[in-house]
């Protein structure tokens, strides 16, 4: 899975820039909002299972909070950078806005691999990432969510701590958490699904059913496996899903040309997304290159997985039969893909208004934690599909009244109402 000499963070500038002159949106306003408003670095020493401290580096970026308190999930990942973080909080920004939630941007991430760590010391490495944070995050000001390699249990240990230190209950300081202990029914399937919501109404703005469709998929953790079952439960066929292999550390694309049984693909998964090789070719799948996804000759591709992964290189391998791109992951199409999006009319669903469904799930919880009452499964996804089926066709319908592309609209509606709430709070 390629990830180049792209920096999100220049990515995000980049997109940012390209419809701040569009909108023509004052100095000042650009200045404010192409950049993170705060920035958290600390160390966090972790006493190890063998009586050794080692010390991890943490961080939380608060891009900007004038329509609400930020959010954003924590990444646990060797790789993480600090410009990752800053993009990510940055689209974090304009994904809550141009689903109209009352939340700002924000992320975290710790330089780890959680696989290396013992549950002890995975959770001593939670607890000590909020004491480093306690004063500058919680239900009023941020309120963080997993991420890669993060779960349900780390944000409950987060919880506790952060509660311990406060003195009291707080569970609408942190989403994810598991259900029964301040979670929310519907959030493991919220992304993916909000993927699928999107992807719906734009084959039906097509004119093309979705069950005469195929896919291939890159990635396939919770995001990309909620994706697919709700995809397939359409009548939708996924021929090929590219996904990280923890064991052998290189990519692999699984491919059924008649297509792939999800339910069975799933069942040989482990917790974090690598699928069984041995049992996969057993049940009839080919093993090919990890990015051979891209390739496939299907209606649909749904990138998953990582940023940087459509790159002028990548996307001359497309297929000329694809129609449709669905950005599951964040960023994962470069800048310098876009024309050559436009230029071959493939409909795109932008990121930060594809994957929506997680942070607006997560809103859910933080609304239902706040008031002490939980709905039923039925609710949160009715809720769901109608804020992201709200979300696609106000950006859709901009889109063919200004002729824009759909990334383009999308930003100009999450930016302005967000250079709206800004001025009207007399900032700038």
């Amino acid at each position: 899975m390629e990830q180049g000499s792209y920096n999100p963070y220049v990515t995000a500038q980049t997109q940012f820039d390209h419809v701040a002159d569009i909108i023509g949106l004052d100095s000042s306003a650009r200045e404010l909002l192409r950049q993170p408003s705060r920035e958290f670095h600390f160390t966090i020493p972790v006493k190890m299972d063998d009586g050794t401290t080692k010390v991890f580096n943490g961080y939380r970026i608060q891009h900007n909070d004038a329509r609400g308190p930020a959010k954003g999930g924590i990444r646990f990942h060797p790789n993480e950078t600090v410009d990752t973080i800053r993009a990510l909080s940055m689209w974090m920004t304009w994904k809550c806005a141009v689903v109209d939630i009352p939340l700002g941007g924000g992320k975290g991430g710790i330089i780890c691999d959680p696989h290396n760590l013992s549950k002890g010391e995975q959770e001593r490495l939670c607890r000590g990432y909020v004491r480093q944070l306690a004063k500058n995050f919680g239900p009023n000001n941020d309120v963080p969510a997993p991420d890669v390699m993060s779960t349900g249990q780390h944000m409950l240990w987060m919880m506790d701590e952060y509660e311990a230190i406060q003195g009291g209950h707080y569970p609408g300081a942190i989403t994810g958490k598991p259900v029964g202990m301040g979670g929310s029914l519907g959030r493991t399937e919220a992304t993916g699904y909000g993927v699928i919501y999107t992807l719906r109404e734009a084959l039906k703005t097509l004119n093309i059913d979705i069950a005469n469709t195929s896919a291939s998929l890159q990635g396939f953790g919770n995001v990309a496996e909620y994706a697919a079952r709700l995809y397939t439960s359409m009548g939708g066929k996924i021929v090929a899903i590219s996904c990280w292999d923890q064991y052998d550390k290189k990519a692999y694309t699984f491919r059924n040309l008649n297509g792939l049984d999800i339910e069975q693909m799933v069942s040989i998964k482990d917790n974090f997304g690598t699928i069984d090789k041995e049992k996969a070719r057993a049940m009839g799948c080919e093993l090919l290159d990890g990015e051979a996804w891209i390739e496939q000759d299907v209606d649909i591709l749904l990138p998953c997985a990582l940023e940087n992964q459509i790159t002028p290189k990548t996307f001359a391998k497309i297929s000329d039969k694809v129609r449709v791109l669905c950005e599951g992951a964040n960023g994962p199409t470069t800048p310098d893909c876009d024309e050559l999006i436009k230029a071959r009319d493939i409909y795109l669903v932008p990121d930060f208004l594809c994957n929506a469904g997680g942070v607006t799930c997560s809103y859910f919880e933080q609304v239902q934690c706040n008031m002490n009452y939980f709905w039923d499964k039925k609710e949160v996804l009715e809720k769901l599909d109608y804020k992201m089926t709200t979300a696609f066709h106000a950006v859709h319908n901009l889109a063919q009244e200004k002729s824009l592309y759909m990334r383009e609209a999308a930003y100009v509606i999450a930016i302005n109402r967000v250079a709206e709430a800004v001025k009207l709070r007399g900032w700038i």
